[in-house]
Order: structure tokens, then sequence, then C-alpha cells
């Protein structure tokens, strides 16, 4: 038993030196010379995108999503704002009693500055802002960009949709990217990818997936076939390192959204 562990502590001092070793010749990583934003991003588009996330009190829900429909679709078909309704949902399954919009601004941080300056002056809509304080618990909001290899967000039917937040350890967004510029031909089979967003500003290094399924029952049919794709396997296995935190919501949409 003896010579047995010192051929183990033996074993295990040379794998040490050898990694030592092995670390002395590891290729240094190039400092990167353009910022994530233009690397994962759709150069020739400028798009801006805002999600809300609303934490309504419970015994509001209802007056907050009719307050909700007598408003946004006015700002959302108005052509002085240059701004766009992408979706309004309500949160089915993850957290309870919560409201999530999505926005998209044509034209980048010019075109929300001049959305915000604009709403300033709307008495309509500064009254609703007024009103929906009251009706709320807690809110946060983050600006994204879109990923270039996802299609942007057009109107379909759901009606479910569901949201895969992910934060993701810092430094990791270019691998995460590249990964899911291969991944997401898994899965586009039945047209469930609807949009694919990082942080620009709020929680930085978030990431943010939409699918739309049938129901849950096709959900499910769905994720279990990316299994079957050759290559799906990999992508899962690689990705999942470069996360810290993920949190998955089930929504559907209200009447005001234009994204069912």
């Amino acid at each position: 038993f003896i010579c047995v562990f010192r051929g183990i502590a033996t074993s295990c001092s040379r794998t040490r030196e050898n990694s030592w070793f092995n670390s002395l010749f590891v290729r240094k990583v190039d400092p990167r010379k353009d910022a994530h934003s233009n690397l994962l991003t759709k150069n020739e588009e400028s798009n801006l995108y805002k999600i809300q996330f609303h934490n309504v009190k419970p015994e509001c829900l209802d007056a907050y999503n009719k307050l909700c429909e007598e408003v946004l679709p006015s700002i959302h078909a108005d052509k002085y704002y240059p701004c766009e309704l992408v979706g309004t949902w309500n949160t089915w399954y993850g957290e309870q009693d919560q409201a999530v919009h999505l926005w998209r601004y044509r034209g980048g941080y010019p075109a929300l500055t001049e959305v915000m300056n604009k709403l300033k002056q709307n008495q309509d809509f500064l009254a609703y802002r007024k009103q929906r304080g009251k009706m709320l618990m807690s809110r946060r909001n983050q600006l994204l960009l879109e990923f270039s290899f996802w299609n942007e967000p057009v109107p379909r039917e759901g009606p479910n949709i569901s949201v895969r937040s992910y934060q993701l350890r810092p430094g990791t967004m270019i691998e995460w990217g590249n990964y899911w510029a291969r991944a997401i031909g898994y899965r586009q089979h039945n047209r469930e990818a609807v949009g694919g967003f990082f942080s620009q500003i709020g929680n930085l290094y978030m990431v943010h997936h939409l699918w739309a399924y049938k129901d849950l029952q096709s959900r499910e049919d769905t994720r279990n076939g990316a299994w079957q794709q050759e290559g799906w396997d990999e992508v899962v296995y690689y990705t999942v390192p470069l996360i810290q935190h993920m949190d998955s919501r089930i929504m559907i949409p209200t009447k005001a959204s234009p994204l069912q």
C-alpha cells in the first residue's frame, strides 16, 4: 500500500510540474482593438433597445394593464416619436405580477434622447407615469443592443414568449457571441428564435434570448429536438462555464403588444 500511495504522490507532483511548465508557453490573448458593441452588432444598423421590468402590486395588475393599453400603443403609432413598442407582456411563470416592455429606438442613442425629451412635454404620458407610479412596487430597465446573428424581432403568433436571461462572467461576451453565432442555426427549425440582445447600460454582461412557442408542450418538444442536432451539445458544453447566473420567464402578451 505504501508503494501505491507513493506512486500517486509522484504522479500528482509530476502533473503539477507539467502544468506549471506548460503554463509558461500558453499563448497570451491580444488586447481587443474594438468594443463589444462594434464586434457583435449589425454595423449597418443603429437600433437601440430598452427593456423594462415593472413589479406591480398584485391588486393593481389589471388596472396597470388597462392603463398601458390606453397610452403605449399611441406612442408606438405616432411617427413623431422615433421608437417602436416591440412587445409588452405579463410574466406567467417566473416573477409574478410583473410586466415586461421592450422598446426599439431606430437611430440609437440620439433617438432615445429625442423620445425622452419629447415625452417630457406630453401631458398624457406624464399623467400616465404619475398614475403608474401608484401601482408599482419596483422597476428597473436596461439598454440593449441586438446580436448581429439574430433576426430583428417582428410581430408573430405566440402566444407564449420565453425569455432566458444570462449573467455572464466579465470578459466572456465575445466568446458567448462566437458560440451562439453557430448555435442559432440549431434553433430556427420552428421559427422559435425571436431576438437576442446584450446589455449596454444597466446590469452589464447580461444577455437576453427571446423565444416564441405555441404552448409549453411545444416549448418542451422544440428544446428536446435541439439535442438531436449534431453540435448543439458542444455549444452547451462550452457556454455553460461562461454563465454566472441564469433566469427563465414564460410571458403572455397583453392586448397592447405588437409582438404576440
